[in-house]
């Protein structure tokens, strides 16, 4: 194995005294707010567990968010940068009484792990400064770690259904007819590997976002949050059922629903705010999937699949923007100098 030769850089050029760029007040920012989200929602989950090994990666998740949190107001107030107020112990009631099975705490952390490594994933080479990128690829060294212990918990409890397996190819081949393209007329081909794939990640995340909503719209107190709720399982359970008929069509197996997970309790743990931006929030990451998902595929009733569902979602996270909005509960990222004042 060959080993990378060093590359001599100045070191002035990679100094941490270099100003921020967007990037890296833009991600340190999303970072830390989508942790203080997550901070508060660990904590709650911690108060009603009892299986000491969902426990123990509740913890884990716990402490990773406060680590990650307190280097970056660190690297904020080194740049005389305002700390997100994101969110605070004011959005949770830790002894409201439990909303959802220990079972679903697993499945949730590896919903929130696969979040974290996109953010942290797409910041990595954008960020020019050497210290906060080398934060960001530990954030993502420690959330595969993490998520390493979820997936071995979920396996060893027989808490998910593996991807589905397919035939070893028996040689090399090359694509030799435009039919390959088709989905709705004419000769159909069987899935390729990687439209499975991303076929089972969505039904995968979409049945840890339908379980989170169930409770959600059990427990939210504004009306015009839980019919948007509403509307979020509607939209949420038509993935779900699309994407597991083109694996169930081919005999392929398709994650199981955790609508079981969620208790029948109507005493909310969380503030109404911080439900609609988690919710919004998931429905963005959604976004980002289908595009992931439209990439790698090749046939044309899936990428129609995707696309409609990607119009639903967007309208989705739009009117959940304006909620947020008209009830003051949007934090401003930071943004560019407005230059119509100059005008």
């Amino acid at each position: 194995m060959k080993i990378m030769k060093p590359i001599q850089i100045s070191a002035k050029k990679l100094s941490p005294n270099q100003k921020f760029t967007a990037a890296e007040m833009g991600k340190l920012w999303a970072t830390y707010v989508g942790n203080s989200m997550s901070n508060q929602i660990l904590k709650y989950f911690l108060r009603n567990v009892e299986d000491k090994d969902v426990k123990l990666l509740l913890q884990n998740g716990l402490n990773l968010t406060e680590d990650f949190m307190s280097k970056i107001v660190g690297f904020l107030k080194g740049e005389n940068i305002p700390v997100p107020i994101g969110f605070t112990e004011n959005d949770v009631n830790l002894d409201a009484p439990r909303l959802y099975q220990d079972d679903f705490y697993v499945h949730y952390l590896k919903y929130a792990c696969k979040a974290g490594m996109s953010l942290y994933a797409v910041a990595i080479p954008l960020v020019l400064r050497e210290d906060v990128r080398e934060f960001f690829v530990k954030c993502n060294e420690c959330t595969v770690v993490f998520l390493g212990q979820i997936n071995n918990v979920l396996i060893e409890k027989g808490l998910m259904i593996k991807a589905p397996e397919i035939p070893t190819p028996e040689k090399v081949d090359f694509v030799k007819k435009q039919s390959y393209l088709n989905g709705f007329i004419g000769e159909i081909r069987p899935l390729h590997a990687l439209e499975i794939t991303h076929l089972y990640d969505n039904i995968e995340s979409n049945t840890t976002s339908k379980a989170l909503l169930i409770g959600f719209t059990q427990v939210v107190k504004n009306e015009k949050v839980r019919d948007l709720f509403k509307r979020g399982l509607n939209i949420t359970d038509k993935i779900i059922e699309q994407c597991s008929e083109k694996l169930n069509h081919e005999g392929l197996p398709s994650p199981t629903l955790l609508d079981h997970l969620v208790t029948t309790s109507t005493f909310s743990p969380f503030s109404d705010k911080l439900m609609l931006f988690h919710k919004v929030d998931m429905f963005s990451i959604k976004i980002r999937a289908f595009g992931n998902s439209m990439a790698v595929n090749g046939r044309k009733d899936i990428g129609f699949l995707y696309a409609k569902s990607l119009m639903n979602v967007s309208l989705f996270v739009e009117d959940g923007a304006n909620i947020l909005i008209d009830h003051g509960w949007m934090e401003e990222p930071p943004k560019a100098a407005d230059r119509t004042k100059f005008e």
